[in-house]
């Protein structure tokens, strides 16, 4: 196999599509993204590239390995499974750290977490990840789980965070455009500072007097959020009580 691939890429999806797409502008030999009802084109396959559920990674790999040659490479674009589903197959993962949605125009500048069953497995990874513009590093089958919840939480938990802004502020008359801007610069701010360097508010103030009056309002006006609201006031406490320090040490790692 040379230092060049053919990439079929099974899943026509957000993802799979974004990969098919952005691959081909890269010049990269892209078959793909194929459906259901396409899985004879994995016949002559070299790099089988699998955009599926969780859930369908295991069949999906089974199908592949029937059909495409004994020395094709398999892999998939999970991020919380590990290489198992794809055994006993010389296999790889890519899993880009970006949302990605429909609107998805590339991955250049994006980070993406590699693994490889052999070196020539881990290169197709890398590669590929190369050829879109992407950042790697690697992650311990043992950890995948818990690096995917951390991806979790800093892009669809932070969306559902703007959400929930957004739900007081409208009951309250506010606009969403101020709030969304004050998170963006936040987010700047931790990611320049650390979060606790970066953490502002009554909370880090010790102005408890002011939190309870917000919590009176939510519990008032919107009671549905008062466990959440609780959640993250407790964790925020917890945040608070970190020394800075802590922040300088883990962004010199």
């Amino acid at each position: 196999m040379s230092s060049e691939y053919r990439v079929t890429i099974v899943g026509a999806g957000r993802l799979g599509t974004a990969l098919a797409r952005s691959l081909r502008a890269a010049g990269v030999d892209v078959t793909g993204p194929l459906g259901r009802r396409d899985v004879d084109a994995l016949r002559g396959a070299e790099v089988v590239l699998l955009c599926v559920p969780d859930a369908e990674i295991a069949n999906a790999a089974h199908v592949a390995a029937g059909l495409a040659p004994p020395d094709a490479l398999l892999g998939h674009c999970s991020g919380a499974t590990t290489l198992e589903p794809l055994a006993p197959r010389e296999r790889f993962s890519l899993h880009p750290l970006l949302a990605v949605t429909e609107s998805t125009d590339g991955f250049r500048g994006a980070s993406g977490a590699v693994a490889g069953s052999t070196p020539r497995a881990l290169g197709v990874a890398t590669w590929i990840a190369g050829r879109l513009g992407m950042h790697t590093f690697a992650v311990a089958d043992a950890d995948r789980p818990l690096y995917h919840a951390a991806a979790s939480v800093a892009s669809n938990y932070l969306v559902t965070l703007t959400w929930v802004a957004e739900r007081l502020a409208a009951i309250g008359g506010v606009p969403r455009g101020p709030l969304l801007a004050m998170a963006a610069r936040a987010v700047d701010q931790a990611a320049a500072l650390g979060p606790r360097a970066a953490l502002t508010g009554p909370i880090v103030r010790g102005d408890e007097a002011t939190v309870a009056r917000q919590r009176a309002a939510i519990a008032d006006r919107a009671a549905e959020l008062l466990p959440l609201w609780d959640a993250l006031a407790d964790a925020t406490r917890a945040l608070a009580r970190q020394e800075p320090k802590h922040d300088l040490e883990t962004l010199s790692r």
